[in-house]
């Protein structure tokens, strides 16, 4: 049997022209700064059923800082990385949480503020999910609302709720066909069930 790399197949991407290249395949995970990486596992865990897979910067580990995370990561001077834990979340992208202490932290962006403000979980039972959120220490916004317009269909509906520590999260379920979906083949990426 035959089983494909990550070389092989990354040389056969670099051997298509560059018209049939992707340069991307889907999103990863996303990275959250948390004040409390314990307590933001929690949260998912209980919430969302996420499952820790690793930490790569442990408690007991030196801290990632100084000169070279700064310029590695982007971090304010005098910033440092207490822990970083990857959690697996569904079948969909992972969570990546920070823990991380500076001298010029600020809270959570709102959603007036410029850069990522939310991200949004596809679920099947919406108002199961808003009790599961709700039971880990977050709190919904109004709702759950009715998809409308491009993005209507029967049973169609989301609702957006607020972490213990700030970040937006959106639930989101589709379980029928959209109205854009008669003007596009294209499709927005929904997990398999």
């Amino acid at each position: 049997m035959f089983f494909w790399t990550a070389r092989s197949v990354a040389d056969a991407e670099r051997t298509k022209p560059m018209s049939q290249r992707k340069p991307v395949r889907g999103i990863d995970h996303l990275g959250i700064t948390v004040p409390d990486l314990d307590a933001a596992s929690r949260f998912f865990e209980q919430a969302f059923d996420a499952k820790p897979l690793f930490d790569n910067i442990k408690r007991s580990d030196e801290p990632f800082a100084g000169a070279q995370a700064e310029a590695m990561v982007g971090l304010a001077p005098g910033t440092v990385v207490v822990t970083m834990r990857m959690m697996q979340l569904g079948n969909g992208p992972g969570l990546e949480l920070f823990e991380v202490r500076g001298p010029d932290q600020r809270p959570a962006v709102r959603f007036s503020d410029f850069g990522l403000q939310h991200f949004a979980l596809y679920v099947d039972d919406i108002d199961f999910a808003t009790e599961r959120f709700v039971a880990a220490g977050g709190t919904m916004f109004s709702g759950p609302n009715e998809m409308e317009g491009l993005e209507g269909g029967a049973g169609n509906r989301w609702r957006y709720g607020r972490t213990p520590w700030g970040s937006v999260i959106e639930l989101i379920s589709s379980p029928s066909p959209q109205a854009y979906e008669r003007d596009t083949p294209l499709r927005r990426w929904k997990p398999p069930a």
